[in-house]
This record gives C-alpha cells, structure tokens and sequence, in this order.
C-alpha cells in the first residue's frame, strides 16, 4: 500500500507542479523541472534530515521517472488546458497529494520515539516540495502567504501519527482523508490564515 501511495502522491504533486510553470509560461524543461521538484522535493528534505543518503527519490527513481513522465503528458496542449481550465481539479489533485506525502512522510519516521519528529516530517515531506518550486518559479511560497495548506498537513500528520498504534492503512486513509475535506473545504470557504 505504502507504494502505491507514493506513486499516487508523485503524480499528484507532478501535475500540480507541471500547472504552476505552466501558468508562469514556461518551456517544456521549466514545466518538467517543476512537477520533477515538486513530486520529490518534500521526500528529498525529509530524508536529508533523517541521514538517509542519498535520498529514496535517487536510490529508486522509479518516482523521479514517473514524475518526469506525468509532466510531459501534462504539457500537452489539449491535456493542460483542460486542466488549467478548472481550478477545483487542479485543487483536488494537489489536496491528495499533501495528503499522501504527509502520511508518508509521518510514516518514514516510525523507527524515532519522538512524536514532533514524526509529525515534523510529514508536514515537511507534504509541503517542502511545494515550497521548493515556488522558489524555482521565482514566488513567494504559497504556504507563507496564502492558502489554509501547511495547517491542514499539520493536522492530517498528528490524525496520522495517533492513529499508527491502532492500524497502519486505517491511520494513513485517516490522515489523507482529513487533510483531503480541510483543503476541499479552505478552497470552498476561502479560509486562510491571519495576515499582516
């Protein structure tokens, strides 16, 4: 299950990346780069800060390849305007890969004792590439700005991580669901976080 998972989680977060350079007209390599970071940026710093080396994404880059894959089938003309032409799916996809990679991220960390580490690594893993393609494409992240998204990770992670003791599919599916209705629901009602 934890395979499919992040092959669901790569896609996901491919396309949601493959749309963001889309949108700042870049080139097929700009878009490809984007998804690239975007599906694997979040393992890549979480595995850092764990000490595994060289990271899961270069060990097996069967995630690297899909990425890379799903960015150029995105790039084509008919299947990104479609797509760019509706804000809910392009919502929808980058809410289930958050979810995914949070409890992914909660799960890699099972062997620590240390519930913020846990938790911290699947915010990280859910968020960090995000934020890393937003610096690539020359933005402010969007967790820092916009978006109830970081917070929806944080509480989709600590569903996760008390509930690994139980089930580990029942906690995963619960992580990802919650995190999955509070983005649906960010979007819906527009909440976001207090500003300056």
């Amino acid at each position: 299950m934890y395979f499919i998972l992040e092959l669901l989680g790569t896609v996901a977060f491919a396309i949601s990346g493959t749309m963001v350079g889309v949108q700042a007209h870049m080139d097929m390599l700009g878009t490809t780069v984007l998804g690239l970071t975007t599906a694997v940026g979040g393992g890549v710093i979480r595995d850092l800060l764990i000490g595994v080396t060289p990271p899961a994404a270069f060990q097996q880059p069967v995630y690297a390849l899909v990425a890379i894959a799903v960015s150029l089938i995105v790039f084509i003309p008919p299947i990104r305007k479609r797509i760019n032409t509706n804000a809910m799916i392009l919502i929808l996809i980058d809410a289930v890969g958050l979810g995914v990679f949070t409890v992914t991220g909660v799960k890699s960390g099972i062997t620590f004792t240390n519930p913020f580490l846990q938790i911290f690594l699947g915010v990280v893993t859910g968020v960090g590439g995000g934020v890393l393609r937003d610096m690539f494409a020359m933005q402010k992240p969007a967790i820092f700005v916009r978006h109830f998204y970081a917070i929806a990770s944080l509480i989709g992670a600590a569903v996760c991580y008390f509930l690994l003791s139980v089930n580990d599919n029942a906690a995963m599916i619960a992580g990802i669901s919650v995190i999955v209705v509070l983005r649906i629901l960010a979007a819906a009602f527009k909440w976001h976080l207090p500003k300056t």
